[in-house]
């Protein structure tokens, strides 16, 4: 771990640099936010009483966090559970010292909004009103498009929301929004090249396409994507897509993967988040889709060893083995081959200090994905001119050139302003191995870095405009 700081320390030190070097921040009428890569945030838009330094004081930084502890997918607060833990360990270590010498201490403030769009509205309403936090994270794709648009008017910073949806990439009308994962669109669009690449291996080279979507923005995207892909595919004549939606209330999904399954698919693809993933294994193992399904795609909220192991599918695990994930090449400390690399293994024993079992939820391991970027931005953040600053927190997002632990080498961590609003654009096919409880890699690093332009998602058409 001392090699990874050194590192880190050092790649912030360059970012650093660079804002000095191209006079980056806010200007000296404290009207204009001058960020990279062409980023310029009027901050005359502000409303009125804006503070660039609101849920500060000279010893915290008072966060607020909103997610489902309670209803089907409670679970999901397992994200926050690991990012706290991360958070709390490098406020105990003096990590968040900044240029003006203040070293505060992370304070958080949850909210439970049962992953229900509705409770999450007044809950950033208290959190941004009465607890007057710094900086408010969200999870959940439709939790978060209902309040994104007021925290970027209000300019409050919403780094990195936990979900990955392409409208947290929109860095000239959503500044201070920022997305972190792969995002969905990219991952349907690798879904729809793989079965492009295997149509020789069906009669006719012809294939149907079976999915069960999560009925909200969150499955919507992934399917809307995959839908466009095929259309302007030159073998779209050749792929036949039925799907089957989901309420992210229902409490099973076997009504759903019956119907899938009478239809006979040649390649089936979950678009599902929280209970409904392991659900959805045991199903098609149920069904027979496993057996007559050639290839069975994960997504990435369910692609991990603590959904798709032993201990959750259950009886000898048979029911997992051979499902494909195509996702951002994440870390996984359930997997036994990777436990003992050092930023793994610091995460493990960061979670085991705190009594969280590491293998209890797989959110957790996506909580562990999200703290890095989280603390190194709050930390470089604090090293720009002015020390630690809403405007400066933003711009340490959108300009960070890093190396994240917590991702396959070769998978880059970067933005660059409106020239590159995504931080991840490299992705891996893997496919899950009973026997070694764990996904194995079967291609290589996908680099698509620089590829995806900013997505201004219009809600009323689900397109990126």
């Amino acid at each position: 771990m001392d090699g990874w700081e050194a590192l880190w320390a050092k790649e912030r030190d360059a970012i650093v640099a660079r804002a000095k070097s191209e006079k980056l921040g806010k200007s000296a009428d404290g009207k204009t936010l001058n960020g990279p890569g062409g980023l310029t945030i009027d901050l005359s838009k502000c409303p009125a009483g804006w503070s660039d330094t609101e849920g500060l004081t000279d010893t915290q930084i008072k966060m607020g966090q909103t997610g489902a502890a309670s209803g089907p997918l409670a679970d999901s607060f397992s994200y926050y559970k690991a990012i706290n833990a991360m958070l709390d360990y490098y406020s105990e270590k003096g990590a968040f010292k900044d240029s003006l010498g203040k070293t505060r201490k992370i304070v958080v403030v949850n909210r439970d909004d049962s992953y229900d769009p509705a409770k999450t509205i007044p809950l950033v309403d208290e959190l941004i009103d009465s607890e007057k936090v710094f900086a408010m994270q969200t999870l959940g794709t439709p939790n978060t498009l209902k309040v994104y648009d007021k925290l970027n008017q209000r300019c409050i910073p919403n780094p990195w929301a936990i979900t990955a949806h392409p409208a947290w990439n929109d860095p000239v009308k959503h500044p201070w929004t920022t997305g972190a994962a792969l995002t969905y669109s990219t991952e349907a669009i690798l879904w729809g090249s793989f079965i492009e690449q295997h149509l020789s291996e069906f009669p006719g080279g012809k294939v149907k396409v079976g999915a069960l979507v999560m009925s909200n923005d969150f499955g919507k995207i992934y399917d809307a994507t995959f839908k466009a892909y095929l259309s302007q595919s030159p073998n779209k004549d050749k792929i036949e897509y039925i799907t089957e939606t989901i309420e992210p209330t229902a409490a099973t999904v076997t009504n759903e993967m019956t119907t899938i399954a009478s239809k006979n698919p040649d390649i089936f693809i979950m678009m599902l988040a929280g209970t409904a993933c392991v659900q959805t294994v045991v199903e098609a193992a149920q069904n027979g889709m496993k057996a007559t399904t050639k290839y069975l795609f994960d997504d990435q909220p369910c692609g991990n060893n603590a959904t798709m192991g032993k201990e959750k599918v259950g009886g000898d695990g048979s029911a997992a083995q051979d499902w494909w994930l195509v996702g951002g090449g994440a870390r996984d400390m359930t997997d036994p081959s990777q436990a003992e690399l050092p930023y793994v293994k610091f995460a493990i024993d960061v979670l085991k200090a705190k009594g969280i079992d590491p293998k209890s939820s797989g959110n957790l391991n996506g909580g562990e994905f999200f703290a890095w970027p989280m603390i190194q931005a709050l930390i470089l953040a604090g090293q720009f001119d002015g020390g630690l600053t809403r405007s400066n927190f933003v711009m340490a997002q959108r300009m960070m050139v890093m190396t994240d632990p917590y991702v396959f080498e070769g998978i880059n961590f970067t933005t660059n302003g409106v020239q590159d609003a995504y931080p991840i654009e490299g992705g891996v096919y893997q496919q899950y191995n009973v026997a070694k409880q764990a996904f194995e890699r079967r291609s290589n690093i996908i680099n698509l870095d620089g590829k995806s332009k900013p997505c201004a998602w219009d809600q009323s058409t689900s397109t990126c405009g």
